[in-house]
């Protein structure tokens, strides 16, 4: 089996000082790798993701794409690295859920790397029903803020690239209990939502995401049966629409020193 894919890369460059004088250095980047999903031995999404956590990006993808309704319904999970550097995902399910997919068609294109939905075929794939989250405890002010302080030191690998976006689940003191980081901002989510689904994370808390607040991740955030979803940067208008009809808190524009509650503020406890 070919070894499995290195995370970063350290590349020659040429770095221009203040009077534009050339000097040789070196930098480190990260990788991007093409991930192949595959369904009972049918090809179903090509994503572009940073090849690590690959286990708990299967079981997230599979939960937040409708794929499957609960972790416990992937029968098995197998990685393989391909000659190409690639990597390719076979996820086994059950035939209910399976004709379901069959149903719902295979991505017609590779996701790119800032891309949710990318060659999701028909409309009513991106745009489906989802439930109401469960209403929850409310958060105190206080440990949403701790979270925020301590999430950059919390991120490993974009600390040696600065250029990866992270998702962090806080237990409900503002404890960061588990990191993933990608690429791309969906795939974090998505490996976050699996490695919770593996591990004894606390149930209650809320997550943390260091991207833009799109639409998609609030619809993962709300297929994960999430609560409150804290984003460092703006929501979109669709985003906010559909965390609002799920009952979703979303925080955005979120720093240490002042949040933006857009939707459903009395989740917040501002006295604590």
């Amino acid at each position: 089996m070919k070894p499995a894919p290195a995370l970063i890369a350290t590349r020659p460059i040429v770095r221009l000082d203040e009077r534009g004088q050339p000097h040789a250095a070196s930098v480190t980047i990260a990788e991007e790798t093409p991930v192949t999903l595959v369904y009972n031995g049918r090809r179903h999404a090509v994503m572009m993701a940073t090849p690590s956590d690959l286990e708990d990006f299967a079981i997230g993808f599979s939960l937040t794409e409708g794929i499957v309704q609960a972790a416990d319904a992937l029968r098995a999970i197998s990685i393989q690295s391909e000659q190409d550097g690639s990597v390719t995902l076979d996820i086994r399910i059950g035939g209910a859920d399976f004709a379901r997919l069959l149903e719902m068609g295979r991505r017609s294109m590779a996701g790119r790397s800032g891309c949710g939905v990318c060659g999701a075929e028909r409309i009513e794939d991106v745009l489906r029903p989802l439930p109401t989250v469960p209403r929850g405890t409310p958060v105190a002010l206080s440990a949403i803020r701790r979270a925020l302080v301590a999430l950059d030191d919390a991120q490993v690998l974009n600390a040696e690239v600065r250029m990866v976006h992270g998702a962090a689940w806080a237990d409900m003191s503002g404890a960061i209990q588990c990191v993933r980081e990608d690429i791309g901002r969906h795939n974090a989510l998505d490996k976050l939502i699996g490695a919770r689904c593996k591990a004894a994370i606390p149930e209650t808390g809320f997550a943390m995401i260091t991207s833009r607040c799109s639409f998609e991740m609030v619809q993962k955030a709300v297929a994960a049966g999430m609560t409150m979803l804290v984003a460092l940067s703006a929501p979109t208008a669709r985003a906010v629409r559909l965390a609002d009809e799920a009952g979703l808190t979303v925080i955005a524009r979120a720093r240490a020193a002042q949040q933006s509650i857009f939707t459903h503020p009395w989740r917040v406890d501002h006295t604590a």
